[in-house]
């Protein structure tokens, strides 16, 4: 009976297993939490990285044409090529004229042509004619995600109408149109200030 009975006690008893189990769940406990906050924030990063990336365009065509994209129409009659479509304002029109102005060749009154020449000189200041994606909401690239308004309110916030972007043409103010709150401490400063 002597080797039986070193069989048995080379096992663990269930006594120590439970310790083990309870060590692990603790730990879990602990690091879990922390991987959802850095994808918070790796969120917020690109918010902001993109947030600063059209703000700096939108600034570069005020700077060159005195006004800001979207307030003027983009449709050009004496583009050789492809002009854009977009007629200028609030709403859907005022919307294609910002991405047609952001992302084609412009003149100096805001038309828009798809091949640089002596006339249209400036631009194109974004590489795509879509916007990104909202890295909060993960919405944004349709045109119907972004809302386009004449308000001048340079305090202006989103109101979470389309999850995407929201300009004002006359203020120059672009933001995030949401009210989420990704890290649980309140309303969201930081990304909505231009």
């Amino acid at each position: 009976m002597q080797p039986l009975r070193n069989a048995i006690q080379k096992g663990f008893t269930l006594v120590e297993l439970l310790i083990v189990v309870i060590i692990l769940a603790l730990l879990a406990a602990i690091v879990v939490p922390q991987f959802a906050s850095s994808t918070d924030d790796a969120k917020l990063a690109s918010l902001d990285t993109t947030l600063s990336n059209v703000r700096a365009a939108i600034d570069l065509y005020y700077q060159q044409h005195g006004e800001y994209p979207g307030e003027l129409t983009a449709v050009d009659a004496t583009c050789g090529a492809t002009t854009g479509t977009g007629v200028g304002g609030a709403g859907a029109t005022g919307a294609q004229a910002f991405l047609d102005q952001m992302s084609l060749y412009t003149n100096a009154d805001g038309g828009t042509c798809s091949v640089k020449d002596a006339v249209f000189e400036f631009g194109p200041y974004l590489k795509k004619n879509t916007l990104p994606d909202n890295p909060i909401t993960n919405v944004g690239s349709a045109l119907a995600d972004f809302t386009v308004v004449n308000a001048g309110d340079i305090l202006m916030a989103g109101d979470g109408a389309n999850g995407g972007w929201k300009y004002d043409i006359l203020a120059g103010k672009f933001i995030a149109d949401d009210t989420t709150d990704p890290d649980g401490a309140g309303p969201e400063v930081s990304y909505d200030q231009r």
